[in-house]
């Protein structure tokens, strides 16, 4: 999608998600003492760094708990709020803010940390050549199965085949799974990295 297909589907998102926002942000506070949101440093189009806007699932420092920077199955960490926020993928919803901001597109690779970024081979850099996405080609073909390699091969294969067509398929297949709740929880986000509270 362009840019300013982009803005529109944000800016109406935002205004469609504002009542599930206001009552993730009471269920947060209400559950656990700490912020709404969490902002965390990703890597975007061209490798220029971002912070991404998410809702807090975690207790605050959970970085320093635990498996520190790793997500564990039933991870203790995760808040009440927090489980029920990543099932449907909700904690999500912020990064709305970050489309508007020009950080993200609506469909792209999903950003990584900077660690993984540096792991990078040449070919697989070539997936910092387009803006970073809330969904992408990778999370609507087994995101909670795949390996990240395979998930780096699938965004490449997004930069060289993108188009509107593929975009509004990748699209229509994030709404069917969001309804399902098939395939878009991963206990680890980014194969093995947490979402981003540490």
């Amino acid at each position: 999608m362009n840019r300013a297909l982009d803005l529109v589907v944000a800016a109406g998102a935002l205004l469609l998600s504002a009542p599930i926002l206001l009552v993730a942000a009471a269920a947060i506070r209400l559950d656990t003492p700490g912020p709404v949101f969490y902002r965390h440093p990703r890597v975007g189009r061209d490798g220029v760094p971002f912070e991404l806007w998410k809702l807090r699932t975690m207790v605050v420092g959970a970085e320093h708990r635990g498996a520190g920077l790793y997500i564990e199955d039933r991870d203790p960490r995760i808040t009440r709020a927090g489980w029920l926020l990543r099932r449907f993928s909700l904690d999500e919803l912020p990064n709305l803010l970050n489309v508007l901001q020009g950080d993200l597109a609506i469909v792209g690779p999903r950003p990584t940390v900077q660690v993984q970024v540096d792991r990078y081979t040449p070919h697989q850099r070539r997936r910092l050549e387009v803006r970073p996405g809330i969904t992408g080609w990778a999370q609507v073909n087994g995101r909670t199965e795949l390996s990240w390699p395979e998930r780096i091969e699938l965004d490449v294969w997004y930069v060289d085949h993108r188009s509107p067509v593929l975009d509004l398929r990748i699209l229509a297949r994030t709404v069917k799974l969001l309804a399902t709740g098939q395939g878009l929880y991963s206990q680890e986000l980014e194969q093995g990295w947490g979402d981003g509270e540490r």
